[in-house]
């Protein structure tokens, strides 16, 4: 197996260790695990990041490690993450799910810095009444 390989192998089971740990209560467990998790994927995209022709595994590895970066509140390591797999050629649907990754740390900033607020109850309400129709 290839070092990205089971760097990435040791991410996914340290994400699904700290989606355990959450769902039992442990939330000390779960951001240790969970950042253990995105220092290994971040290592397995790094080691890909300059083979442009290496996609989708190129993008995708970006992917995981930047929405890990996001469930550890590393919002800058998650945009650099981002701009990375986007530099190169990722499948359109890839694109995509990236661009709304970016979009969705940096949505509440934007608004916020031009004076726009509003009620994190009725927005969640908004996207289940999206989802629902």
């Amino acid at each position: 197996m290839s070092q990205i390989q089971e760097l990435h192998k040791q991410a996914m089971d340290l994400a699904e260790a700290a989606f355990t740990a959450k769902l039992r209560g442990d939330l000390k467990q779960a951001n240790e695990v969970s950042r253990q998790a995105f220092d290994k994927e971040s290592q397995a995209a790094a080691l890909i990041a300059n083979q442009l022709d290496a996609e989708p595994t190129r993008s995708v590895l970006h992917r995981s490690a930047a929405t890990l970066a996001i469930d550890c509140g590393e919002l800058q390591a998650a945009e650099r993450l981002i701009a990375i797999a986007l530099s190169g050629n990722p499948p359109q649907e890839i694109a995509q799910e990236l661009k709304d990754l970016f979009i969705k740390i940096n949505l509440r900033p934007y608004l916020e810095r031009h004076g726009f607020t509003f009620d994190e109850e009725k927005l969640r309400n908004l996207i289940v009444d999206k989802q629902s129709s």
